[in-house]
C-alpha cells in the first residue's frame, strides 16, 4: 500500500501535462524544428517517455547524472547542454553513456574541449554561444576557434547552441528570440567558414519557444511540460496549462492572510525581482506568497473569508525545476483523483 498523502506533497495533473506535451510537439513539428525538451525540469522517466512518444527526437539534460537517469529510462538520444569540466571519473561515465546512447556534450572553451577529449574520447560536441544571457558560452565570432580546437582534439563537432535566458522577464521574449537567432546564425557561419561542417543549430526556452524559427534546427524548452508561476506571470501560459502544484495545508489564518505548511523546502526559494511573490495559488488568482521560510508560506488573501485551518490548497511555485528536485515522487492525478505516483528518478543528480 502506498503511504498516505500528507502535505506538503508535489502533484502532477496528467491531463494538463499531456495537453502541454502534445501542443509543444505539434508546434515544433509545424515549424520543421526538432524538439529536444530539457529533462532537468521534471527529472522523471514517465514524463520523459511521454515527450518521446509525442515526437521529441531526444532529451536535453544538464549533468552526466541526469543523462544516466534518462538513459536508464530508455532515452536513446541525449544532449548534455552544459560546458562540463571533465576529469577521469566523469570522462569514464561519458564514455559509458556514449556506448549506450547517441550522446552530445556542450563545449565553450579550448581547454574544456581538450579535457573532454582527453578523458572521454571522441564524443560528439556542440559549441555553446552567448546570445545575450551572459552566463556561459563564447561570443559568436569566437565560436570557430573553439570548434577547430575541439576537432583537432578528436571530438566530432556537430553544431552550435545557446540558451536565450534573458527572455525571462516581462516583455523580454521577443528581443531574446531575436538575439538568439542572430547569435546562432553568426556562430554557424563562423564555424563553417573555419572549415568545420555542422548540422545542428540549437536553441530555445519556454518563454521564447513560440518565436523560435529561422536557421535553428532544434528547440530545447523545458518548463512548458508542467509550467510554473514564472511562466504564468510572463504570460507564457495561463493557469489552465499549469500541471505541477504543491499541495499545502492551512496552518494559520487571520483576515487577509493565511500561512501554509509548504515553505522553501517544498517550493524552492527562487524569487526573481520581476515576480509579484514567491508563488501563487492555482485556484485563487489574486493570492500571493509574500513571505517564505523553510516550512512556512505566508499568503495574502484577496477579498473574502480565508479558508479554514486544515484546508488543502494548490500552490504554484515560481520555479518548477527547483521544486521538483526537492521531492522523491510526484503524485499523479486525473480528474482530481490520484491515479499513480512517479519517482523523480534524477533527483539530486547534480554531477
Amino acid at each position: 500500500m502506498p503511504a498516505p498523502l500528507r502535505t506538503p506533497y508535489a502533484v502532477v495533473d496528467v491531463d494538463v501535462l499531456d495537453r502541454n506535451v502534445v501542443a509543444m510537439a505539434a508546434s515544433a513539428r509545424a515549424r520543421g524544428l526538432d524538439l529536444r525538451p530539457h529533462a532537468k525540469t521534471h527529472k522523471c522517466a514517465e514524463i520523459a517517455r511521454r515527450q518521446l512518444a509525442s515526437g521529441a527526437v531526444g532529451l536535453t539534460v544538464a549533468t552526466a547524472g541526469e543523462a544516466e537517469a534518462m538513459a536508464d529510462a530508455g532515452c536513446a538520444d541525449l544532449f548534455v547542454a552544459y560546458p562540463l569540466w571533465v576529469d577521469a571519473d566523469r570522462g569514464a561515465r561519458l564514455r559509458e553513456l556514449a556506448d549506450r546512447v547517441a550522446l552530445r556534450v556542450g563545449v565553450e572553451s579550448v581547454e574544456g574541449a581538450e579535457a573532454l577529449a582527453r578523458h572521454a574520447g571522441p564524443v560528439d560536441v556542440v559549441v555553446e554561444v552567448d546570445s545575450g544571457h551572459h552566463r556561459t558560452g563564447v561570443a559568436p565570432e569566437d565560436s570557430g576557434a573553439v570548434a577547430v580546437a575541439a576537432a583537432r582534439a578528436g571530438l566530432r563537432v556537430r553544431g552550435v547552441f545557446t540558451f536565450p535566458g534573458h527572455g525571462y522577464g516581462p516583455g523580454s521574449a521577443p528581443r531574446a528570440a531575436s538575439d538568439e537567432l542572430a547569435a546562432l546564425g553568426l556562430a554557424a557561419a563562423v564555424v563553417r567558414a573555419a572549415g568545420v561542417e555542422i548540422d545542428v543549430v540549437s536553441g530555445g526556452s519556454t518563454p521564447t519557444a513560440p518565436l523560435t524559427s529561422g536557421e535553428l534546427t532544434e528547440m530545447r524548452p523545458g518548463v512548458y511540460v508542467v509550467n510554473d508561476a514564472q511562466q504564468w506571470e510572463l504570460g507564457t501560459c495561463g493557469p489552465d496549462a499549469i500541471a505541477f502544484t504543491v499541495a499545502a495545508s492551512v496552518v494559520s489564518r487571520r483576515p487577509g492572510r493565511v500561512v501554509l505548511d509548504a515553505g522553501s523546502k517544498a517550493l524552492g526559494a527562487d524569487r526573481p525581482d520581476w515576480t509579484t511573490g514567491s508563488g501563487r495559488l492555482l485556484d485563487v488568482a489574486g493570492a500571493r506568497i509574500v513571505a517564505l521560510s523553510e516550512h512556512h508560506a505566508t499568503v495574502t488573501w484577496p477579498d473574502g473569508e480565508p479558508p479554514a485551518l486544515g484546508a488543502v490548497l494548490r500552490v504554484v511555485p515560481n520555479h518548477v525545476c527547483a521544486a521538483v528536485n526537492l521531492v522523491d515522487e510526484l503524485v499523479v492525478t486525473s480528474g482530481g483523483d490520484v491515479v499513480d505516483r512517479w519517482a523523480v528518478a534524477a533527483r539530486g543528480a547534480n554531477s
